[in-house]
């Protein structure tokens, strides 16, 4: 890991919107803090192996939504994550689902899952 979550996520803004760090990092500690990161200031300067699962997974989410997606392609979002931390993430998915108004490809292996989560269900088979 030779990037620090700051640089990954500035990056994205950079990228996609054109925005200089000076610019980009105070968006990328409010998304940090929106999809509740812990401490997310300080988290900003650590590395990816540095953080849990669950915080990972959290800087990941806060990467795809800083730059406003209609759709959110979430593919085993919830793999090796502890229950817990997996209830979290589906949760924080769901409310930034609504919050806005974003469609989300939900990619499982979790049927268990998906009965709670899904307004539409596609299975596939052999493929």
């Amino acid at each position: 890991p030779l990037h620090s979550i700051k640089m990954q996520l500035n990056e994205s803004l950079f990228l996609h919107q054109g925005l200089k760090p000076e610019q980009a990092t105070p968006i990328s500690l409010r998304w940090l803090n929106h999809v509740g990161l812990r401490e997310a200031e300080e988290r900003l300067n650590a590395y990816p192996h540095q953080l849990s699962g669950g915080e990972r997974q959290r800087v990941m989410i806060a990467m795809a939504m800083m730059n406003g997606p209609r759709l959110l392609i979430a593919d085993e979002p919830s793999t090796a994550l502890d229950v817990t931390v997996q209830a979290e993430v589906l949760a924080l998915i769901n409310r930034l689902r609504i919050e806005t108004d974003m469609a989300v490809l939900f990619i499982t292996h979790d049927l268990g899952i998906v009965k709670h989560f899904a307004g539409q269900i596609a299975v596939m088979q052999d493929g």
